[in-house]
């Protein structure tokens, strides 16, 4: 592609410096397969789909085929669709004349006007503009999308005029024409209206356009995507048989295989400022805590799968919890903020509304009370690991001397040390998990020990004006 300062800014020059015209999908398989040669990163900020989702993709692309992205809500679907952006050209010239309604290529004008203005005048009296990639991709959420929106509707003033319903001046387009050579996405495809779906079947299968029931034909050239969740595209009568049929490649999406993966994800996805004047250290076992709720979540009877729980659930979660332990280190002076187990406490704000309880079951739960049960089941979980690896059970043996700790997500972590000065050899084992000689971290350590210990009912638990002790039961 010619430099920007080099660019061809009428047809002539377009002719002489030896573009070529391309389909949406040539274009796009032409790059991909560059960058496959080159070893390029395809897909970057895709994690935990590299033997699954993204060879079907990559099949899909080569076979130059329109999509649906078929998961529940979180699963990258949008990311996946607007990471095709990249394989696009930098930009492609279009002709630059006013009155046309869509990007027309100069070498092959798809409208009545483009061929007009063509016909009339020479290639040096042709002005070429350039499309960016950036711009040649647009989504539109289905709920709401009416058949105007997206493929068009008769332009009154048009007609006001003396144009002709039948003449293809008298349209206002909707957004596929107007992306015509370029990537046009629905999202939750089994929402939108059955006429709209009639319509859009008849843009995949004969790439022309029926509006008010006047045929207006001509080749729009878009790389269609879709993306639904498997619940309502799988039920009857809601996505048209006809527009099922016409889709050529569907891509299976899924949660993270391993709760390492989904830390991975939340690690590059939160986008939290660790440095700085106020630094946050989140101990591992902390994000394992986080991932494995929205695990529990996921499995869990009284919530409904067929929804799902998204990605999005743990990064939320886990901003609030560092955000509550850096409003902690502001006030009470300390650095570094690490996150504890008291700070779990604040979860409610950022969980609920999130979940989509299954209100069919036979036991019903508040989401106040399901968040509870999930992070309990989750605390669990993690620390029997650590049971099982570092042998941390032997810590609930101080409590038979009637040690009581109490901790709270406001209380300093120097006076975690003061409780602990009595018993300073067995909570070594704690720092194990995670060795720090900082207050702050050793704080965290033992929140985590203490409140294994009472979901394995080692401990009993005394919760009173957002402070916790523990004691022997």
């Amino acid at each position: 592609m010619a430099d920007a300062m080099t660019q061809p800014t009428n047809l002539q020059q377009l002719r002489d410096c030896g573009w070529q015209s391309k389909t949406v999908k040539r274009e796009i398989h032409d790059n991909f397969l560059s960058a496959l040669e080159r070893g390029d990163e395809l897909f970057p900020g895709i994690i935990g789909y590299d033997s699954t989702v993204l060879p079907e993709i990559s099949l899909a692309l080569i076979a130059q085929h329109d999509m649906l992205f078929l998961g529940e809500k979180g699963q990258a679907k949008s990311r996946l669709m607007r990471s095709l952006v990249a394989l696009l050209d930098d930009a492609i010239p279009y002709l630059d004349v006013p009155h046309i309604p869509l990007h027309d290529d100069p070498f092959d004008p798809i409208t009545t006007a483009g061929k007009r203005f063509i016909a009339e005048h020479d290639d040096e009296a042709t002005p070429i503009a350039w499309w960016s990639r950036e711009d040649r991709y647009t989504e539109r959420l289905a709920p709401g999308t009416k058949f105007a929106d997206i493929i068009g509707e008769i332009d009154p003033a048009m007609l006001a005029s003396g144009t002709s319903m039948a003449a293809e001046e008298s349209l206002h387009f909707g957004l596929i024409p107007r992306m015509h050579r370029g990537i046009f996405a629905m999202n939750e495809l089994p929402e939108l209206d059955e006429l709209v779906q009639v319509g859009m079947f008849n843009i995949l299968e004969e790439r022309d356009v029926q509006i008010r029931g006047f045929p207006v034909r001509f080749d729009i050239d878009v790389l269609i995507l879709f993306s639904a969740n498997p619940s309502t595209y799988n039920r009857s009568g809601k996505v048209i048989p006809q527009l099922k049929d016409r889709i050529g490649s569907l891509i299976q999406t899924h949660y993270p295989r391993s709760r390492e993966l989904g830390i991975e994800i939340l690690d590059q996805e939160a986008g939290i400022e660790t440095e700085g004047t106020y630094p946050v250290a989140v101990p591992y076992f902390m994000r394992e805590i986080i991932e494995q709720i929205t695990i529990q979540a996921r499995q869990s009877k009284y919530i409904d799968q067929q929804s799902g729980v998204s990605a999005r659930f743990s990064l939320a979660n886990y901003r609030t919890m560092v955000a509550s332990a850096r409003l902690r280190s502001v006030v009470l002076g300390e650095r570094p903020a690490v996150p504890r187990i008291s700070d779990l406490g604040h979860l409610y704000s950022s969980s609920l509304g999130k979940l989509e309880l299954d209100l069919m079951g036979s036991h019903q739960m508040s989401e106040r009370q399901v968040v509870d049960a999930v992070l309990a089941e989750a605390i669990a979980i993690v620390f029997q690991e650590y049971v099982d690896k570092h042998g941390l059970d032997a810590i609930s043996e101080i409590f038979s001397k009637g040690v009581k700790i109490e901790v709270g997500d406001t209380l300093p972590s120097s006076q975690y040390a003061d409780r602990l000065k009595r018993v300073p050899p067995i909570w070594d084992k704690a720092f194990e998990v995670n060795a720090s000689s900082e207050d702050t971290m050793r704080a965290s350590c033992v929140e985590f020990v203490l409140a294994g210990l009472h979901s394995l009912d080692h401990v009993s638990r005394a919760q009173a004006h957002g402070r916790v002790t523990y004691t022997i039961r």
